[in-house]
């Protein structure tokens, strides 16, 4: 009897401990749930005002002091910025055109450097490597200049192919850094049992290690669609053809667009919320294989 009675004892006085700390990770858990709320809040209220702000009448977007809330639902903004100067539609595919062939150059030279860089006995591939990444320190806008010289006698300015390789050039040594780490994660056994199976390099990298590094392809696509289609300053030294601006030029251009005597603050916001979509809907789409691909090496 004494003996159940200290197991009993026991019992409750171990029970405690556990309910109070259940309680403190429970409230715990309230408290992290509601800073993350609060967080999240404070980073969608500019674009929840910038969405707004695009649907308002012309009159009340310049109006002082400005109304959060549109009295008033109205296209106006977005039926000018359609047709502003070129068109919506012709900057739209001049972004969309670069952004494409940038992510498609990306991969082209990142994914046989990173497996060469990754499984081959390169000579002193460890400094060639550190000597790549080096570019991440200079800011290409210190290169800007050289690089227009060099584009207006290759005759690539005002093409959009010769603004997706100075975007390739900003974006190339990340892609290069994430690309070779994905390789180097991949398992060396799978590359020997193809290699005894009788596949050459090539049938290695196609069969065993694209298919393994998804993952790393998809986050190395993602950051040079979204470095390429937001690219400013480059943009505006490479482009001087209103055909060929991209849609932060035009962006920029419509600042400087006046109406009522003040900035046409209703186009310009129009012109952001639909900037803004395609990369919201490209990271949404792969928000998967980029975590996968950015955090843990690109490894299935």
């Amino acid at each position: 009897m004494s003996v159940s009675y200290a197991l009993a004892e026991r019992a409750g006085a171990a029970g405690k401990p556990r309910s109070a700390t259940s309680a403190w990770s429970k409230g715990s858990g309230y408290l992290v749930g509601a800073v993350c709320i609060a967080v999240c809040m404070i980073m969608l209220a500019p674009l929840i005002v910038s969405i707004l702000a695009s649907i308002k009448s012309t009159q009340e977007a310049a109006a002082l002091p400005p109304t959060y809330v549109p009295h008033s639902f109205s296209l106006e903004s977005y039926e000018r910025l359609v047709h502003y100067q070129a068109g919506l539609a012709t900057y739209l595919a001049n972004s969309g055109g670069t952004a494409f062939l940038t992510v498609a150059f990306c991969l082209g030279l990142t994914i046989p450097a990173g497996y060469a860089l990754a499984r081959f006995p390169v000579p002193a591939k460890e400094l060639l490597f550190v000597i790549l990444l080096l570019a991440l320190i200079i800011p290409y806008q210190a290169l800007l200049t050289p690089i227009f010289f060099m584009f207006v006698q290759l005759r690539l300015h005002n093409s959009l192919l010769g603004l997706a390789i100075l975007h390739t050039a900003i974006q190339l040594p990340f892609s290069l850094y994430i690309m070779r780490n994905a390789f180097e994660a991949v398992p060396r056994e799978l590359e020997e049992a193809a290699v005894i199976d009788g596949c050459n390099s090539w049938q290695v990298l196609t069969r065993i290690y694209l298919p393994g590094i998804v993952p790393a392809m998809i986050t190395v696509s993602l950051f040079a669609f979204i470095t390429s289609w937001n690219e400013f300053l480059g943009a505006l030294v490479v482009m001087n053809k209103d055909s060929a601006f991209t849609l932060p030029l035009i962006l920029a251009a419509a600042r400087q667009q006046t109406i009522l005597g003040g900035t046409d603050w209703g186009m310009l916001q129009a012109g952001i919320t639909i900037s803004i979509i395609p990369c919201v809907l490209f990271y949404l789409l792969l928000q998967k294989y980029y975590v996968s691909g950015f955090l843990s090496g690109a490894v299935k």
